[in-house]
Parts: structure tokens; C-alpha cells; sequence
């Protein structure tokens, strides 16, 4: 998120400065007019922290080039002139683009955190040696930023919530939580384990469906054409004699035409309900849809199914607290899950109902319907015994492993699916060519 300044006058008066984090200004907007309705202020300036360039000397040295960010050209004077350096020039960085950090490097950085944990490093060092060792230089000015807000004693959800857009929002949420928490190796190694397999679950999601998918419009968009541009030139001639013509070779043009004719509308009737779709699946409350949706697929959708209850249970894993006020913890486990279909009948009926009527947390699992009766008989027992956090982890592990034998089953048969369509394609091409050369023309009366 970027940082934005605002400067102002309270009604009496007052000098008044603060900052705040988002996204785009049309947010900061949005947050400028909630604090002047709060706190009664006028905002007379608003200043974006930027990265300047400076060059620099001291004395007869060589001059040293670095970067520094600020909201004003002016500080960055001030500080390196209280620094003794005679400033040759500074200017800002219009060109400060900050990539997008791979999946990858944000595993490896939360991952050499619990390792460094677990061998009792502190972690202001261990946020400095990161800093100098990674090599996304996205990532390496977040470390830093970090590194900086922790020193001077900033909250722990301000500091990574800021960079929820770099570290993506559920990392950032643990990150925050583990900094507040008493045990944040196991906190850091829990993390570490949800992003491990998260990317590895996309990747075989990707090496499931990608190539797969590729193939299968290839040969739909040659069928396609083979209907539109090269059976119309095969089949010319036939339509200039009287010649009886086969049902499927007849068929064939009836559609070649139709497609030619109508090609157009057919376009449109398939691209704007597609814009459509997506921009109503990429609200709240068409992720619900297309999540439960996904959830009745067949074969695929029981392995998201099961990947996101491993999900929730590794999550609520890390968190518990086995004593005192758990809400938070099913709360942010819900949200950490993947899918938006079960993370609102977990916060619809499961938190609800805890609070309402005092119910066990197993018994208002089981009232959701989405809980497999297997996790939640797991659940109880760890209920029962008082080993609720452990069952948790038994369960997570358990579909790990169950979710990761069944994808390569599930490659296998998108894999065959794909064959037997393009197969039948191919023989249908093959019948219908064939036909053409079995025309002949008819003989009798009329025939010319």
C-alpha cells in the first residue's frame, strides 16, 4: 500500500498532521472524509511518499548515489544536510515501479523466518540479514520497511497490513499475529507451510488444467474454421449441380452457413455474458456462487473441497490457543481457507451460533454442512480429550497427503478427457471429408 500525509487546521486553529495507508487516492479520499467527520478538521494539503534519487560527497570523496524515501524533496535535503553531505542534486523517481513479488519468494522469505526462529535468532537481525540477501528488490524495500516501523515501535497490524499488496492479505494478517503472539516460530512455520502448499496447489492446478485447456480450444477454433473457410470451398461446386448430397455433409453446410451468417451475433452472445460473469464473480457475492459452484464439480471439486477444510484446520492449527477467546482464530481460518462458499458458512453459522446459544464448536461445524463427516469426527474427538489443536493438525496432514495423490489422478483424467474430445473431433472431420468423396451426381430425368 502507499503512504500518504494529509496536513491540516482542527477548528481551533491547531496545526494538524497524520498518515494513512491505501491503495489509490480515490481510497484516501474515502479515509480523509471519514477522519474530518470524526474528528471535525479541515485537510488543507495531501502528500504522497515518494522515492527520490540523491547524489552526494563529503569533502573531497567520491560522491555516492542512493535512494531514500520521503513526502517532500525537502526532507531528504534536510536529513542528508544533518548528515554533513554536500548534496549535488536530488530528484524524484518517476519511474518507481514496484514489480509484483513472485508467490515463491514471498514461501522462501516467511520460510527462512521460522528456520532463523527456531535456531533462536533475533528478529531484528533476521529481518536485516534478509534484507540483504534478497534480491527482489520489491520485496528487499518491503523487509526494510518493516524492519524500519518495528523499530520505532509501530503496531504490528499496522506495520504488515501496510503491505498486505506485497505479502498478499492472509500473510500479512499471521505476520502481524505472530508479532504480537507468544510463539512466533510456530506461528512464522505454520505460515510457511499454508504458502508452501498453496503454490503448490495452484501449480498443479495450472499443470492440470493449463495445457489441457490450450489443446482444447486449439481444436475447437480448427474445427471452426474447417466448418467456416475450408468445407465451404470443398463443398462449393456441389451446390451448382444436382447432386444428392449426404445428411451429414448437408448438415454441415446448413451450420457452415448459418456460422457465416451469424458469426457476429455469435460473438457477442458469448463474449458479454462472459464480461458479465466475470465482473459478477469478482464481487462478494458471486465468489459465494462460483465457490460453491466449484465445490459440485466432479472429481475436482471434492479436491478443492478437501484442500480448503486442510487449509482451514492447518490455520486454525497455528492459532489456537486451546483456552480464553477463540472466535478471532475460527474467524481468520475461515478467511485463510480459499473458498468464499465455506468461509461465509463458517462466520454465518458456526461464529453466530458459539455466541448465541453456547454451543460447541464441533456441533456448529456440523451444522454448516460443508465439514466432511470424517473432519468432523476428528474434530470431536479432539473436543472430547482436550487435544483439539493436535486433531487439527492429524487432519490437516491427513488431506495434504490425500489431496496430493488424488491430483495426479485428477491430471490423468482431465488428460484423457481431452484426448477422447480431440479424438472425436478428428474422426468427426474424417467422416464428414469422407462423405464428400462418395458424392456423385444423380442420374434420370432432370439431371444435367
Amino acid at each position: 500500500m502507499q503512504e500518504f500525509r494529509y496536513i491540516g487546521l482542527s477548528l481551533a486553529g491547531k496545526p494538524i498532521q497524520g498518515t494513512l495507508y491505501a491503495e489509490n487516492r480515490w481510497e484516501v479520499k474515502r479515509k480523509l472524509q471519514e477522519i474530518v467527520k470524526e474528528h471535525k478538521i479541515n485537510i488543507n494539503q495531501i502528500q504522497k511518499k515518494s522515492t527520490f534519487i540523491y547524489k552526494v560527497r563529503k569533502g573531497n570523496e567520491r560522491a555516492i548515489i542512493g535512494e531514500q524515501r520521503a513526502f517532500t524533496r525537502a526532507e531528504v535535503q534536510r536529513a542528508l544536510l544533518n548528515m554533513g553531505f554536500q548534496i549535488i542534486s536530488i530528484r524524484k523517481n518517476i519511474f518507481n515501479f514496484r514489480a509484483k513479488v513472485p508467490i515463491q519468494e514471498i514461501v522462501v522469505f516467511v520460510s527462512l523466518c521460522a528456520d532463523l526462529l527456531r535456531q533462536k535468532f533475533p528478529y531484528d537481525e533476521i529481518l536485516q540479514l534478509l534484507a540483504n540477501d534478497t534480491d527482489n528488490r520489491t520485496l528487499k524495500d518491503t523487509i526494510r520497511e518493516i524492519h524500519k516501523d518495528l523499530k520505532l515501535g509501530k503496531e504490528g497490524f499496522q506495520v504488515y497490513g501496510r503491505h498486505s499488496d506485497v505479502l498478499g492479505k492472509f500473510t500479512a494478517h499471521m505476520l502481524s499475529i505472530a508479532s504480537t503472539s507468544g510463539n512466533m516460530e510456530q506461528v512464522y512455520q505454520s505460515t510457511a507451510k499454508y504458502l508452501t502448499r498453496d503454490a503448490d496447489f495452484r501449480k498443479s492446478i495450472r499443470s492440470a488444467l493449463f495445457m489441457p485447456a490450450i489443446v482444447l480450444v486449439a481444436i475447437i477454433a480448427t474445427f471452426i474454421f474447417y466448418l467456416m473457410y475450408i468445407f465451404p470451398q470443398m463443398t462449393g461446386m456441389l451446390t451448382k449441380y444436382n447432386v444428392d448430397i449426404p445428411p451429414m455433409t448437408q448438415a454441415c453446410i446448413d451450420l457452415s452457413q448459418f456460422l457465416a451468417h451469424n458469426f457476429l451475433w455469435l460473438l457477442a452472445a458469448i463474449i458479454f455474458p462472459t464480461i458479465a460473469a466475470i465482473q459478477y464473480f469478482q464481487t462478494a457475492k458471486g465468489k459465494v456462487v462460483l465457490h460453491r459452484l466449484i465445490l459440485s464439480l466432479p472429481v475436482i471439486g471434492s479436491l478443492m473441497h478437501k484442500s480448503s477444510i486442510e487449509i482451514f484446520a492447518r490455520v486454525f492449527y497455528a492459532l489456537y490457543s486451546g483456552s480464553g477467546e477463540n472466535i478471532n482464530v475460527i474467524k481468520t481460518a475461515a478467511e485463510a481457507c480459499r473458498n468464499s462458499y465455506i468461509e461465509q458458512k463458517i462466520k454465518d453459522t458456526v461464529i453466530p451460533t458459539m455466541l448465541r446459544e453456547g454451543k460447541s464448536f464441533t456441533e456448529c461445524l456440523d451444522k454448516t454442512g460443508v465439514f466432511p463427516a470424517n473432519a468432523i469426527h476428528r474434530f470431536r474427538t479432539g473436543e472430547e480429550s482436550g487435544t483439539l489443536r493436535e486433531s487439527a493438525l492429524q487432519l490437516a496432514d491427513y488431506y495434504e497427503k490425500e489431496t496430493t495423490y488424488k491430483m495426479t489422478r485428477v491430471v490423468d483424467i482431465v488428460n484423457l478427457f481431452v484426448s477422447i474430445l480431440v479424438t472425436i473431433l478428428i474422426l468427426v472431420l474424417t467422416f464428414i471429408s469422407s462423405e464428400i468423396g462418395f458424392v456423385s451426381p444423380a442420374t434420370g430425368p432432370g439431371s444435367k
